[in-house]
């Protein structure tokens, strides 16, 4: 990411269970709340340190954000229906989800 790619807009869509962002040097990227929870930045779910990775949480096909709070001006924590709510999401790890499952 751009050292001066800033996120000019995040669009929560509660139909399409989807967040879009969308960044000043004109990328945009939709990404499914499922996404989001399956790749939360959080310890429990990407693991503590050097150790393995534990399993993936299991998420429904219905997860939604019930809420989103700033972080400073550089993340954004989002809460989970399933009452997930821990880890930031950079606007950098936003971008680089954003990038990897474009092209998946």
């Amino acid at each position: 990411m751009s050292a001066r790619a800033w996120p000019t807009e995040l669009r929560f869509s509660k139909s399409a269970r989807a967040l879009t962002v969308s960044f000043d040097d004109g990328a945009s990227f939709t990404l499914p709340y499922k996404l989001l929870r399956l790749e939360s930045p959080s310890a429990d779910v990407q693991g503590h340190g050097s150790g393995p990775k534990p399993p993936p949480p299991l998420v429904s096909d219905d997860i939604s954000v019930d809420k989103a709070d700033p972080v400073g001006r550089y993340a954004v924590r989002l809460h989970f229906s399933d009452g997930h709510a821990n880890g930031l999401y950079t606007w950098a790890y936003l971008r680089e989800l954003g990038e990897t499952h474009a092209a998946a």
